[in-house]
């Protein structure tokens, strides 16, 4: 074994033993100084479910305003994107579809009601003073605050007590102004600022001191965590830009997805046996070989589905089922230029190379229009929100990049070390067709090439 063996040997251990690690280990979370990486699903191998795998729901909004903007759209799409997130919703799809329609999947969401409530509602938000009599009775009078001058708001942990959580609210350079002069007029008595939603009270906490700057709190005995993110969706959802309206729903049966999963991985360990009978049968010492490079390259493909994340769905699958042909084509490719090259009568080492050689335009020219293709699709799939189609490209991408490292890199390496063992001397074991008779006085054309 020569030095450059020995050094892609080494490579193709270390990527192996990565990939196996992230794979087998179901949940990473880890955080080294202000970085964090975590990664890990509900699907097996910890594995990232889209909706059609884990169940959920399909919501599509229409813009309620005619011909809105693309900049009010990015705003719709945005402020889904906040109330899902809060929802805690793994993996979400959020995406517009065409110029004033937005597609929303939650996979695994089974407060389906509750989400539509909260991700659609267009509600008026205003922020009252409420002026208690002497005689306890009280009222609300306008102070022209509205969710127009609201900013931002969410749930956050309560800065000075410990497992209390409170709602933030930042208004803008209009809304801090009012607010300044409302909590002014209220500090040190026993007024509220009542804030309502679609003329719904939500909460109506007292003012502890003049607020300068926009910027406050709302805090409460009761505020657990879900309270908090929950008043912080209503808040958001009075500052919606452009009104929405639900067009289509869709639930998908989390039954229907198991099922339809376990039934796709029998499919590909049935599939992916059946090939590697037929590699180790017709092939048999490099039909070996491709069934070893077979096995590291779904690990390898696996833990960039992990670590990327990529989430899995049934189109997703096929992609990766379709990328694992693609890998044995590229080794039967590579396989039947040797055995040309061997029955040419060239030795195995010297097979091995030019099989590799000549077969890599091939492959080269394959995968490079089957990239092409998974850029179309993925660019189509995200323009018109088809998540599934979008799923098969980025599946197929990674499957075929994998597919290459596996097939020129380490099929080639253990052919190589194979070569230099004992049986490298049985040429039978590479070439187990029996070889053609040549037409007397005529060359061979692998010979002449």
């Amino acid at each position: 074994m020569n030095r450059q063996d020995l050094r892609r040997l080494i490579i193709v251990l270390i990527v192996l033993a990565l990939s196996a690690v992230v794979v087998a280990v179901p949940r990473w979370d880890l955080r080294l100084g202000g970085w964090r990486f975590e990664r890990g699903g509900e699907g097996p191998l910890g594995l990232r479910l889209g909706l059609d795998l884990q169940g959920g729901v399909q919501l599509i909004y229409e813009a309620d305003v005619p011909a809105p903007t693309p900049d009010q759209m990015e705003g719709v799409v945005r402020t889904i994107e906040r109330r899902v997130n809060a929802f805690g919703v793994t993996e979400p799809v959020i995406q517009q579809m065409g110029s004033n329609r937005v597609l929303v999947q939650l996979p695994g969401l089974k407060e389906v009601e509750e989400a539509k409530r909260l991700i659609g509602e267009t509600a008026k938000l205003e922020f009252k003073w409420r002026h208690f009599n002497p005689d306890g009775s009280w009222e609300d009078r306008e102070v022209g605050l509205t969710g127009d001058d609201l900013a931002r708001a969410y749930a956050g942990p309560h800065p000075n007590v410990p497992g209390l959580w409170v709602v933030n609210i930042e208004f803008n350079s209009r809304g801090a102004g009012i607010f300044e002069d409302l909590t002014r007029r209220i500090v040190g008595t026993n007024d509220q600022i009542a804030i309502f939603l679609d003329n719904q009270e939500l909460v109506s906490p007292v003012a502890r001191s003049v607020i300068v700057g926009g910027r406050a709190y709302i805090e409460g005995r009761d505020f657990t965590p879900q309270r908090a993110r929950t008043i912080a969706i209503q808040l958001e959802s009075g500052r919606l830009p452009v009104p929405v309206k639900i067009v289509q729903e869709q639930t998908v049966d989390a039954t229907l997805g198991r099922d339809a999963l376990e039934k796709s991985l029998v499919a590909g360990y049935i599939g992916t046996a059946l090939v590697a009978l037929f590699m180790l049968l017709y092939y048999r010492v490099p039909g070996l070989i491709a069934v070893v490079a077979l096995a590291i390259y779904g690990v390898v493909a696996l833990a960039i589905f992990k670590v990327i994340p990529v989430t899995m769905t049934l189109a997703g699958i096929a992609g990766f089922i379709l990328s694992i042909g693609m890998a044995v084509d590229a080794n039967v490719l590579v396989f039947e230029r040797m055995k040309e090259e061997l029955r040419a009568g060239r030795t195995l080492l010297a097979a091995i190379e030019a099989g590799f050689n000549r077969a890599w335009p091939s492959i080269r020219d394959s995968n490079i229009s089957t990239f092409i293709t998974c850029a179309i699709l993925y660019w189509f799939g995200s323009r018109l929100a088809a998540s599934l189609v979008v799923g098969f490209a980025v599946t197929l991408f990674i499957g075929v990049a994998v597919s290459m490292f596996s097939a020129l890199f380490t099929s080639r390496t253990l052919l190589r070390l194979v070569a230099l063992t004992p049986i490298g001397r049985v040429k039978r074991a590479f070439v187990p067709l029996a070889e053609p008779a040549a037409p007397q006085g005529i060359e061979p054309a692998s010979r002449r090439a």
